[in-house]
């Protein structure tokens, strides 16, 4: 097997492990989306966002971008094979995540009438985010314990405590919903983060970690480098949350709690369901590149390699959604949310650009370029931001659609100006044909969708799908011979 074949396999095999993961957790969100949205309606749905939005945000700023940065220090720890090292670095972390997160708990606290009154503009839910505040803690504890996960390459625990986690929270959450309906919404989502909190750490005691104690020099020397990568990707996360925040705070002030619902539920279509397909590549991509990033050489093959496997498993997803949109909002939510049916169709389009980008911006932060990556985020989250109030203004939920849409064009133009000045960085012609052709597929698909009518755009439709399933399963089985492989694997469970 060739070495650029290994590394195909390497995506794969990652992508399958959590893809496998996260079409289960498709399948559970979309029953618990659809408890959820017949029992809280668009207007539940919107406050609960706007609550979780709220300490999101809050969070962003608080956890010090820990979730994140210390993956690359626990990797590195874990490279070297020194024992001692991996236990000095996640004593560290630990250390670190109790103090980010009461820090975190602690500001919601205190702030918790003026977040009231920011956010639904008046001071009725101050109690909410004073029983809600416990969850920054809660979730910071669980992500630095995902971190140990992640870092040390343990990806079926991580896997099994995501599988774990949405299958817990669904039976948790909905009952809550049903005796107690919109008054559920507090009490469901500290309970979920209780769940998440137990099974991040039953699966991350099971991988044995040499306990070390850390000492007031230690914990500055050795968090001082978590803290410097983590606080620029926590200020970035921070602008960024803060963007979606305001953008939800604007939809809420013009057109009520119930568009602000309507806006979550498209956009946990676009970024939570899609965006599955992303985490599952990404948990494994950011520490491999974070190992060679310093060979630009094989940097480059691998984030090709990576956009190219993003592409291929990504647009005959797309292509569904735009053709058969109606039916995937009735099958995730109900009728009362199909007017996000013409936002879905733009910010459709607007992910081929979000999957060509994001394999690029991650060299950024594996290269440990922080003010870079700051300041690239930082003036994507500006002018995307203006796009969807302008978007919203004009048009509504369709404009936000849009909006999307144009940010990603433009951002995935800079971030590649950018990684080619900076590292000499490029696209083979293997990428640009992929794209190419999956784009212009979803571009006719887009064209059937909004030009043709019922039954003519299914038949139409369907016919582009099967083209794209077999344009992606060809290029597929070129990179990883996977006929080959299946028969084998076939073979050898006879």
């Amino acid at each position: 097997m060739s070495e650029e074949q290994s590394s195909y396999r390497q995506i794969m095999k990652a992508t399958s492990i959590f893809g496998g993961v996260q079409v289960f957790n498709i399948i559970i969100s979309i029953i618990r989306s659809k408890f959820i949205a017949i029992l809280l309606g668009p207007a539940g749905m919107g406050i609960a966002g706007l609550l979780t939005s709220t300490t999101g945000l809050i969070g962003s700023i608080t956890n010090l971008g820990l979730s994140t940065s210390a993956v690359k220090n626990v990797a590195a720890a874990n490279a070297s094979g020194d024992s001692k090292r991996v236990g000095m670095v996640v004593s560290v972390l630990k250390r670190l995540v109790w103090i980010t997160g009461l820090l975190g708990a602690l500001f919601t606290m205190v702030f918790a009438p003026w977040l009231s009154e920011l956010t639904f503009g008046n001071k009725d839910y101050t109690f909410a985010y004073i029983l809600i505040s416990i969850t920054l803690l809660l979730t910071q504890i669980s992500a630095g314990q995902l971190v140990v996960l992640q870092g040390m390459r343990q990806l079926q625990f991580l896997a099994k405590a995501d599988l774990a986690g949405v299958t817990l929270a669904l039976l948790t959450s909905v009952p809550i919903y049903y005796v107690w309906g919109t008054k559920g919404i507090v009490p469901a989502i500290i309970l979920t983060s209780f769940v998440t909190l137990f099974l991040s750490w039953y699966f991350s005691s099971k991988v044995k970690i040499e306990r070390v104690k850390v000492d007031k020099a230690s914990l500055f020397s050795e968090g001082g480098d978590m803290v410097k990568l983590g606080f620029f990707l926590s200020l970035n996360s921070f602008i960024s949350m803060g963007s979606s925040y305001v953008v939800r705070i604007f939809i809420s002030h013009k057109g009520g709690v119930e568009q602000v619902g309507l806006y979550n539920a498209g956009f946990a279509i676009i970024n939570t369901y899609i965006g599955m397909v992303f985490s599952a590549m990404a948990t494994d991509y950011f520490p491999r590149l974070s190992g060679i990033a310093h060979e630009i050489g094989k940097a480059k093959n691998i984030i090709n390699q990576q956009a190219e496997v993003a592409l291929l498993i990504l647009a005959p997803i797309l292509t569904v959604f735009l053709i058969f949109i109606n039916w995937v909002v009735i099958l995730f939510y109900s009728t009362r949310f199909l007017p996000v049916n013409n936002m879905i169709h733009w910010a459709a389009l607007g992910i081929f650009f979000k999957a060509a980008s994001w394999p690029i911006a991650y060299l950024l932060v594996a290269k440990g370029d922080t003010k870079l990556f700051f300041y690239n985020e930082l003036a994507a989250n500006i002018y995307m931001l203006g796009f969807n109030i302008l978007g919203y203004q004009w048009n509504g939920l369709e404009g936000l659609g849009i909006s999307f849409l144009l940010g990603y064009l433009i951002y995935v133009v800079q971030v590649y100006i950018l990684a080619k000045r900076k590292y000499t960085f490029s696209f083979e012609k293997e990428f640009y044909k992929i794209f190419g052709i999956q784009f212009l597929l979803g571009i006719l698909c887009f064209a059937s969708s909004r030009l043709l009518n019922s039954p003519y755009v299914y038949f139409l439709g369907s016919f582009l799908i099967l083209f794209s399933c077999y344009y992606s399963f060809r290029e597929l089985n070129k990179r990883l011979r996977l006929i080959p492989l299946i028969l084998e694997k076939l073979g050898k469970n006879r």
